[in-house]
């Protein structure tokens, strides 16, 4: 992949825009960093978000991660042009409990028309929660 620069104003325009977009305001994601093909976003733990057992939920992951990755997707496309998700396979590896998340989404391969993304959740002490695979497509 040929390198672009993710200036400081886009990236604080995307920090913004997380925020107004209601389903990753609702569950609570903040970004943390953006880079050319690469987005870091976190979730705190609170109890909307946990299961029946008291653990995160799956699906708040799975948004987590699919959030990440899309935001990482964006800094691989023209101004013109979108994404959305092909698929997507998370592993959950670990419980989560208490505290923050952390997923780093990048992309693997940006190709003319597919994209490829891995990403990784991780706890407040580095412990890996969940990994993931996904392709998104250009609409």
């Amino acid at each position: 992949m040929s390198e672009k620069i993710v200036t400081e104003e886009q990236k604080q325009a995307a920090a913004e825009m997380i925020k107004k977009v209601p389903f990753p305001s609702l569950l609570g994601f903040e970004l943390v960093d953006l880079k050319y093909g690469e987005a870091v976003l976190k979730l705190k733990m609170r109890d909307q978000l946990r299961q029946p057992y008291g653990t995160l939920h799956g699906g708040a992951t799975a948004s987590l991660i699919d959030t990440a990755m899309a935001f990482a997707c964006v800094t691989c496309l023209s101004e013109t042009e979108q994404s959305t998700t092909i698929d997507l396979t998370v592993h959950y590896l670990r419980p989560h409990i208490e505290g923050e998340v952390f997923c780093t989404a990048k992309v693997v391969r940006a190709g003319k028309r597919i994209l490829t993304v891995s990403a990784e959740v991780v706890n407040e002490h580095g412990k890996i929660i969940a990994t993931a695979l996904s392709t998104y497509t250009k609409v």
